[in-house]
Formats: C-alpha cells, structure tokens, sequence
C-alpha cells in the first residue's frame, strides 16, 4: 500500500467509497499485482494490471477497507477533503494569468469542447456531465500549456546551453516533468497552477538532464549555475498538490 498525491478515474463500474473524495482505478501495464494508493486529499486510486476484472478489483478494495480508511483519517487530521466543484475561474499563478469559465448547454449534445477566446473559455454541449466537462477543460489546458510552454523553453534552453528534441504536455499523474533519452521533456500542464519560479525550475532541470541523465552531484552542481534556489524549489515541489484544483484531478 501506498500514501501519496495522484488520481484520474478509469473504471467507472467500481463504487466509489463515500461521495466525497471519490474512487478510480488505474490500468498499468507495469504493474504486476493490485496495489492502492490513497492521496493527502482523501481519494483512492487502485492500480491493476491489464485486463483485471472489475469483481476481483471490488474484492480486493473490500480486503483492504480498514486499510484505506485508517489513511484517509491520517491524511484528514492536516488535510480535509474538497468536495468536487467545476470551476467557474481558473487561475494559473504559473503564466500569471486568469481565466473565466462560462457553461452552455446544448439539446441533444452528446460530447463537450471548449472555445477560448482571451480570457474566458466558453464550454458547450452536454455540460451536465461533470466528467466530460472535466475533460474538455484538460483538453484546454494541454493545448494552453503548449502555447505557454513552448517559448519559455527555448529561451531557457538557448540559457543553458542545453538542447531539446521535443517537448510534450502531458497530465503526469507522477511527475512534474521528465527528460527522456531521446532529447523529448514532458511536462505536466498543472505546472501552470504553481509559481513562476516553480515552473521555470522544472523546465531548467529537465533541460539540464541534457547534459546528466541523473540526479548525481555534478548534475545538481550544473542546476546552481542557473537556479541558484534550485533545493528551496525542488522541495517545494513536494507539496504543491495543494495548489492544484480539485476538479483537475490528478491529485
């Protein structure tokens, strides 16, 4: 068992604890055996392998009860569980910018997308389905990060010295960001919902993963050289789940 800070809902024919903080199951195909993670904000995220039916998911969730419910309790003394609410603002400290968030329903929509226009995102559709809306909204945020992400980067890389094949934006469950052998860094579009400081701090130290593909002295030793708070930063990093939005999900 494990007690961390991630989520994203997968397998709906799972019942949901309490109708709170909610239940998901993640498909991996790393996995190996059932495991369950249970995070600060009180949800619960059971990993399986592929293919694992969803009778020998409830089974297992129910040996494991006391379990979760004694880590839920942990987790509540400091922090207390938000109820899930769509947003109608949507504020990125990271880009320094805002965003209106306006709802229209549609007859006989089946499906959900967004249109950005400046500051506001106009959602239209079948937007009584909180998970669609949800949906849209990330779809929103990856093509936003990209935008914002992009030019930043190369700046930063042209700063370092360090070149980048690729660069994708993803909804990391795990990570902020990573380098991958192949020149491609991915980061995690709730970075947006940090600060400034924090996010120009990832994008530095993927970049730097160019030159060290570790996290040896000499790597951290090349990371001073151009974010000198880079130990004050990365701790940081730890605990900044509490700045990303409930509904988002990944936490």
């Amino acid at each position: 068992m494990q007690s961390a800070a991630t989520q994203l809902p997968l397998f709906s024919e799972v019942d949901e604890p309490d109708p709170v903080s909610g239940f998901s199951v993640r498909e991996s195909g790393r996995a190996r055996r059932l495991s369950i993670k249970v995070f600060p904000r009180g949800r619960v995220e059971v990993i399986v392998p592929r293919r694992t039916r969803a009778a020998e998911v409830r089974e297992f969730v129910e040996a494991h009860r006391d379990w979760i419910r004694k880590a839920r309790e942990s987790f509540a003394a400091d922090h207390p569980p938000e109820p899930f609410v769509l947003p109608t603002v949507v504020r990125l400290a990271g880009i320094e910018r805002q965003f209106s968030v306006r709802y229209v329903p549609e007859p006989d929509a089946k499906t959900v997308r967004y249109r950005n226009s400046g500051d506001s995102v106009v959602l239209s559709g079948y937007t009584h389905d909180e998970r669609l809306c949800v949906s849209a909204l990330k779809r929103w945020l990856t093509k936003l990060a990209k935008t914002e992400y992009a030019p930043r980067l190369s700046a930063l890389s042209a700063l370092t010295g360090n070149p980048f094949k690729k660069m994708h934006v993803r909804g990391q469950r795990t990570c902020w960001g990573s380098h991958s052998s192949t020149g491609t860094i991915s980061l995690n579009y709730c970075l947006m919902f940090l600060e400034p400081a924090q996010l120009r701090y990832v994008m530095i130290h993927e970049l730097c993963h160019a030159r060290h593909m570790n996290h040896s002295k000499r790597f951290w030793k090349f990371v001073a050289t151009f974010e000198p708070r880079y130990r004050e930063l990365d701790k940081g990093l730890n605990g900044s789940w509490k700045q990303i939005p409930t509904w988002v999900g990944i936490y």
